[in-house]
């Protein structure tokens, strides 16, 4: 990592706390959006002395957050070299929020491989680019597999990467911990509450109208995940995305079986701090016309629970080749999750270009980018300064579908 590089984030990230809002003229800042990115911004908002309303159109952690495999990472995947930098600036905060908040946040790494012989060689590559990036990174064989992954086989292949700095967190916990932090510094959240409409005075933002009633504002964010008509409609901006839906299935607690994330051909499968396995499928919901009349309208959930077991028992048929104790293990909640993945792959943080009283906070990579996204986001609102390492993430940048997401 360049170390000058590295040096400017941070110190773009502790500017935070240099520009609190005034004691007695505090900043009315509403957030729409009460998953993971929304509530990490609302905590940081109120830490830095902000009046925050939160607000939801179902609950916390009710959509994309719900239904995310929750993989903290600064992997190969991160392109260009500046988005590496910025992910693992993130799992540095992630550190911080973990201890600070006590967050279900537990760290193994990763282990990843294909079974495609041409993509695997590609990997091989890209670790050892991660190598020069200063990744804790690394291709170990069928012996050191083994030994850290007992209960894993590995028949199918002869090395697997291995990324020390990953994580995995219980994305729904974690929500609520924010939010009740947030609360605990003077933040309201409500919910159910819907975004209806705003309402300016002398071009700037005044207030927010929602199904509850009407609330003071003078910044709005619309950390609003895979909503497809958030930001035309309150921002006034285009935000291409290409989102896609995956099924998340989790089981009951189980003792101890795995330690680090298992990214395999077929299957990806991680054990949360409290014993639960969290698996979802590569290659995502089945086709066919059923499932697409069943998706209709992006929901999270399925229509009845033997819906919903028959594709969790789908993919712990997968999970069960590789962790045989995990076959038959007790489903307890299977999620459809919406990814909300701008075009190019890279996340859209930043006032509108048309209405900068409206910000916005938008990613794929919304477990891994939230603490970070929170403290620049605090910060670029409350100072009115704009923090020079989101300049590649702008809502108003050309956006061009990047060949390796």
């Amino acid at each position: 990592m360049d170390r000058r590089t590295l040096l400017k984030l941070l110190s773009a990230t502790a500017l935070v706390g240099c520009a609190p809002s005034q004691p007695g003229n505090p900043l009315n800042v509403v957030v729409a959006g009460a998953g993971i990115v929304g509530a990490s911004i609302a905590y940081h908002l109120a830490k830095a002395g902000a009046q925050v309303t939160v607000i939801d159109t179902v609950g916390p952690a009710s959509h994309a957050s719900r239904g995310t495999f929750a993989w903290i990472n600064a992997t190969y995947t991160r392109q260009p070299r500046s988005y590496h930098t910025f992910a693992r600036a993130s799992l540095s905060n992630w550190h911080d929020l973990h201890t600070e908040l006590n967050l279900p946040v537990h760290w193994g790494g990763s282990l990843e491989w294909f079974a495609d012989p041409e993509r695997q060689q590609k990997l091989v590559g890209q670790i050892a680019e991660q190598l020069e990036w200063g990744e804790d990174a690394r291709m170990l064989d069928q012996t050191q597999l083994t030994e850290m992954e007992p209960n894993v086989d590995f028949s199918n292949t002869d090395q697997a990467a291995f990324s020390g700095n990953d994580g995995t967190v219980d994305p729904v916990a974690a929500t609520h911990a924010l939010l009740a932090a947030a609360v605990k510094l003077g933040a309201v959240v409500k919910a159910p509450c819907e975004l209806i409409g705003t309402t300016m005075k002398a071009g700037r933002l005044a207030s927010i109208s929602t199904n509850m009633g009407d609330i003071k504002a003078d910044r709005l964010v619309l950390a609003t995940g895979a909503n497809p008509i958030a930001a035309e409609k309150f921002a006034d901006t285009d935000l291409p995305q290409r989102t896609t839906p995956g099924v998340i299935a989790i089981t009951k607690p189980l003792p101890p079986t795995i330690n680090a994330i298992i990214a395999a051909p077929g299957a990806h499968f991680h054990q949360r701090a409290d014993g639960r396995v969290v698996a979802g499928e590569q290659q995502g919901v089945p086709a066919g016309e059923a499932h697409a009349i069943r998706l209709e309208g992006r929901p999270n959930d399925y229509p009845d629970r033997s819906i919903a077991l028959e594709h969790a028992g789908r993919i712990y048929a997968v999970v069960g080749d590789y962790v045989p104790a995990l076959a038959d293990a007790e489903v307890e909640h299977v999620y459809i999750g919406w990814r909300p993945l701008p075009l190019d792959g890279h996340p859209v943080i930043g006032a509108s270009p048309n209405r900068p009283d409206v910000y916005l906070a938008v990613m794929h990579s919304g477990v891994t980018m939230a603490p970070i996204t929170g403290q620049l986001a605090a910060y670029e609102l409350l100072s009115g300064e704009q923090a020079p390492n989101l300049a590649p993430y702008r809502p108003g940048r050309d956006f061009e579908l990047i060949k390796r997401y």
